[in-house]
Protein backbone atom coordinates (compact mmCIF):
# COMPACT_ATOMS: atom_id res chain seq x y z
CA UNK A 1 0.00 0.00 0.00
CA UNK A 2 1.38 3.38 -0.94
CA UNK A 3 1.67 6.06 1.70
CA UNK A 4 -0.49 9.18 1.24
CA UNK A 5 1.46 12.24 0.12
CA UNK A 6 2.82 14.33 2.96
CA UNK A 7 0.85 17.51 3.50
CA UNK A 8 2.79 20.71 2.96
CA UNK A 9 2.70 23.36 5.69
CA UNK A 10 2.34 26.79 4.13
CA UNK A 11 3.43 30.13 5.42
CA UNK A 12 0.39 32.47 5.63
CA UNK A 13 2.61 35.50 4.99
CA UNK A 14 4.03 34.09 1.76
CA UNK A 15 2.78 35.63 -1.51
CA UNK A 16 1.69 32.21 -2.75
CA UNK A 17 -0.68 31.54 0.13
CA UNK A 18 -4.19 31.45 -1.32
CA UNK A 19 -5.97 33.00 1.66
CA UNK A 20 -3.35 35.40 3.05
CA UNK A 21 -5.86 38.24 3.48
CA UNK A 22 -8.39 35.95 5.19
CA UNK A 23 -5.62 34.90 7.58
CA UNK A 24 -5.02 38.58 8.44
CA UNK A 25 -8.73 39.08 9.04
CA UNK A 26 -8.98 36.06 11.33
CA UNK A 27 -5.88 37.22 13.19
CA UNK A 28 -7.88 40.29 14.23
CA UNK A 29 -10.46 37.95 15.77
CA UNK A 30 -7.69 36.00 17.51
CA UNK A 31 -6.70 39.21 19.29
CA UNK A 32 -10.25 39.50 20.65
CA UNK A 33 -10.70 36.04 22.13
CA UNK A 34 -10.90 33.79 19.04
CA UNK A 35 -14.65 34.29 18.66
CA UNK A 36 -17.02 35.76 16.07
CA UNK A 37 -19.33 38.28 17.78
CA UNK A 38 -20.62 40.06 14.67
CA UNK A 39 -24.28 40.29 13.78
CA UNK A 40 -25.73 41.29 10.41
CA UNK A 41 -26.59 44.64 11.97
CA UNK A 42 -23.35 45.41 13.78
CA UNK A 43 -19.69 44.29 13.65
CA UNK A 44 -18.11 43.08 16.88
CA UNK A 45 -14.90 44.49 18.41
CA UNK A 46 -12.55 42.38 16.27
CA UNK A 47 -14.17 43.33 12.99
CA UNK A 48 -14.44 46.96 14.08
CA UNK A 49 -10.65 46.95 14.54
CA UNK A 50 -10.22 45.48 11.08
CA UNK A 51 -12.58 48.00 9.52
CA UNK A 52 -10.69 50.88 11.12
CA UNK A 53 -7.51 49.99 9.22
CA UNK A 54 -9.22 49.67 5.83
CA UNK A 55 -9.51 53.40 5.01
CA UNK A 56 -5.73 53.61 4.76
CA UNK A 57 -5.52 50.42 2.67
CA UNK A 58 -8.78 49.80 0.76
CA UNK A 59 -7.02 47.40 -1.61
CA UNK A 60 -6.72 45.02 1.33
CA UNK A 61 -10.49 45.06 1.72
CA UNK A 62 -11.03 44.30 -1.96
CA UNK A 63 -8.59 41.40 -1.77
CA UNK A 64 -10.08 39.91 1.39
CA UNK A 65 -13.59 40.02 -0.11
CA UNK A 66 -12.30 38.16 -3.19
CA UNK A 67 -10.57 35.57 -1.00
CA UNK A 68 -13.64 35.14 1.23
CA UNK A 69 -15.77 34.54 -1.86
CA UNK A 70 -13.22 31.99 -3.08
CA UNK A 71 -13.19 30.25 0.29
CA UNK A 72 -16.98 30.15 0.58
CA UNK A 73 -17.46 28.98 -3.01
CA UNK A 74 -15.06 26.06 -2.57
CA UNK A 75 -16.40 25.25 0.89
CA UNK A 76 -14.56 25.68 4.17
CA UNK A 77 -14.33 21.92 4.73
CA UNK A 78 -13.39 20.93 1.20
CA UNK A 79 -10.37 18.62 0.98
CA UNK A 80 -9.17 20.80 -1.90
CA UNK A 81 -8.16 23.57 0.52
CA UNK A 82 -7.59 21.55 3.71
CA UNK A 83 -3.92 22.55 3.95
CA UNK A 84 -4.82 26.22 3.61
CA UNK A 85 -7.60 26.08 6.20
CA UNK A 86 -5.54 24.13 8.74
CA UNK A 87 -3.13 27.01 9.34
CA UNK A 88 -5.82 29.66 9.81
CA UNK A 89 -6.61 30.90 13.35
CA UNK A 90 -9.46 28.75 14.66
CA UNK A 91 -12.26 31.21 15.42
CA UNK A 92 -15.42 29.99 17.16
CA UNK A 93 -18.90 30.95 15.93
CA UNK A 94 -21.61 32.10 18.33
CA UNK A 95 -25.40 32.23 18.38
CA UNK A 96 -25.88 28.92 16.60
CA UNK A 97 -24.22 30.16 13.43
CA UNK A 98 -21.71 28.16 11.39
CA UNK A 99 -18.21 29.43 10.66
CA UNK A 100 -19.26 30.01 7.07
CA UNK A 101 -22.28 32.05 8.26
CA UNK A 102 -19.89 34.21 10.31
CA UNK A 103 -17.53 34.69 7.36
CA UNK A 104 -20.46 35.82 5.20
CA UNK A 105 -21.51 38.36 7.83
CA UNK A 106 -17.93 39.68 8.09
CA UNK A 107 -17.68 39.88 4.29
CA UNK A 108 -20.90 41.89 4.07
CA UNK A 109 -19.66 44.40 6.65
CA UNK A 110 -16.38 44.78 4.75
CA UNK A 111 -18.24 45.36 1.49
CA UNK A 112 -20.41 47.99 3.21
CA UNK A 113 -17.27 49.70 4.58
CA UNK A 114 -15.72 49.80 1.11
CA UNK A 115 -18.92 50.93 -0.60
CA UNK A 116 -19.88 53.60 1.92
CA UNK A 117 -16.68 54.70 3.70
CA UNK A 118 -17.29 56.77 6.81
CA UNK A 119 -15.03 59.41 8.26
CA UNK A 120 -14.48 58.55 11.90
CA UNK A 121 -12.85 60.69 14.55
CA UNK A 122 -9.19 59.71 15.05
CA UNK A 123 -8.75 57.23 17.89
CA UNK A 124 -6.01 55.09 19.35
CA UNK A 125 -5.87 51.41 18.36
CA UNK A 126 -7.96 49.27 20.69
CA UNK A 127 -5.94 46.03 20.82
CA UNK A 128 -2.49 44.63 20.10
CA UNK A 129 -3.48 43.51 16.59
CA UNK A 130 -4.54 47.02 15.67
CA UNK A 131 -1.38 48.56 17.12
CA UNK A 132 0.73 46.21 14.98
CA UNK A 133 -1.26 47.08 11.88
CA UNK A 134 -0.76 50.81 12.42
CA UNK A 135 2.98 50.51 13.21
CA UNK A 136 4.43 47.79 10.92
CA UNK A 137 7.84 49.45 10.77
CA UNK A 138 8.16 49.34 14.54
CA UNK A 139 7.01 45.73 14.59
CA UNK A 140 9.98 44.94 12.35
CA UNK A 141 12.50 47.03 14.28
CA UNK A 142 11.46 46.02 17.79
CA UNK A 143 10.38 42.45 17.12
CA UNK A 144 13.27 41.48 14.85
CA UNK A 145 16.15 43.22 16.64
CA UNK A 146 15.10 43.58 20.30
CA UNK A 147 13.66 40.13 20.87
CA UNK A 148 14.26 37.57 23.65
CA UNK A 149 17.58 36.44 22.15
CA UNK A 150 18.88 40.00 21.85
CA UNK A 151 21.76 39.46 24.30
CA UNK A 152 23.01 36.45 22.31
CA UNK A 153 23.17 38.40 19.04
CA UNK A 154 24.23 41.92 20.02
CA UNK A 155 26.65 43.49 22.43
CA UNK A 156 24.63 46.69 22.77
CA UNK A 157 21.43 48.43 21.74
CA UNK A 158 23.46 50.60 19.38
CA UNK A 159 24.80 47.53 17.62
CA UNK A 160 21.26 46.23 17.05
CA UNK A 161 20.13 49.57 15.59
CA UNK A 162 23.19 49.63 13.32
CA UNK A 163 22.34 46.12 12.11
CA UNK A 164 18.78 47.25 11.40
CA UNK A 165 20.02 50.23 9.40
CA UNK A 166 22.47 48.08 7.48
CA UNK A 167 19.78 45.66 6.32
CA UNK A 168 16.73 47.90 5.86
CA UNK A 169 15.85 49.99 2.76
CA UNK A 170 15.90 53.76 3.29
CA UNK A 171 12.16 54.14 2.66
CA UNK A 172 11.39 51.57 5.36
CA UNK A 173 13.75 53.34 7.77
CA UNK A 174 11.98 56.64 7.01
CA UNK A 175 8.61 55.01 7.70
CA UNK A 176 9.83 53.60 11.02
CA UNK A 177 11.20 56.99 12.07
CA UNK A 178 7.80 58.55 11.32
CA UNK A 179 6.07 55.80 13.30
CA UNK A 180 8.37 56.40 16.28
CA UNK A 181 7.55 60.09 16.28
CA UNK A 182 3.83 59.39 16.04
CA UNK A 183 3.91 56.79 18.80
CA UNK A 184 5.75 59.09 21.21
CA UNK A 185 3.30 61.89 20.43
CA UNK A 186 0.07 59.94 20.96
CA UNK A 187 1.15 58.02 24.07
CA UNK A 188 1.69 60.51 26.86
CA UNK A 189 1.62 57.84 29.58
CA UNK A 190 4.88 55.97 30.14
CA UNK A 191 2.90 52.96 31.38
CA UNK A 192 0.95 52.80 28.13
CA UNK A 193 4.13 53.29 26.10
CA UNK A 194 5.66 50.32 27.91
CA UNK A 195 2.59 48.17 27.22
CA UNK A 196 2.26 49.13 23.55
CA UNK A 197 5.95 48.65 22.71
CA UNK A 198 5.72 45.21 24.28
CA UNK A 199 2.77 44.45 21.99
CA UNK A 200 4.89 45.67 19.06
CA UNK A 201 7.63 43.16 19.88
CA UNK A 202 10.04 44.87 22.30
CA UNK A 203 11.35 42.19 24.69
CA UNK A 204 14.37 43.94 26.26
CA UNK A 205 14.85 46.88 28.58
CA UNK A 206 16.36 50.16 27.36
CA UNK A 207 20.05 50.76 28.01
CA UNK A 208 20.92 51.30 31.68
CA UNK A 209 20.04 54.68 33.17
CA UNK A 210 17.65 55.51 30.31
CA UNK A 211 13.88 55.65 30.34
CA UNK A 212 12.02 53.92 27.53
CA UNK A 213 10.72 57.20 26.10
CA UNK A 214 14.17 58.75 26.09
CA UNK A 215 15.73 55.73 24.40
CA UNK A 216 13.04 55.56 21.69
CA UNK A 217 13.50 59.27 20.97
CA UNK A 218 17.25 58.67 20.60
CA UNK A 219 16.59 55.76 18.24
CA UNK A 220 14.40 58.05 16.13
CA UNK A 221 17.22 60.61 16.01
CA UNK A 222 19.64 57.89 14.91
CA UNK A 223 17.33 56.77 12.12
CA UNK A 224 16.78 60.32 10.89
CA UNK A 225 20.50 61.08 11.03
CA UNK A 226 21.26 57.96 8.97
CA UNK A 227 18.79 59.15 6.31
CA UNK A 228 20.56 62.44 5.81
CA UNK A 229 22.65 62.67 2.60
Amino acid sequence: MTEPPERTVKNPSSPGYRFSRVYELLDAYAAEGFVFTDTPERPGPALESYLRVLPSDPERGIEVVDQLNDLLNVGLFSSQIADDVDIMPQIRPTGGKSVEDCLRIARDHIIECLTNPKTAAPSLPQNDWEWREHFPGLVHLLGSYFHQDFSYEYGSHEEAVADYLDGTPAEDVRQTARELGHLLAVLESDEQLDSVTSDLGLSVYPPKSKKLRQWLAEVQETLNRDLQP
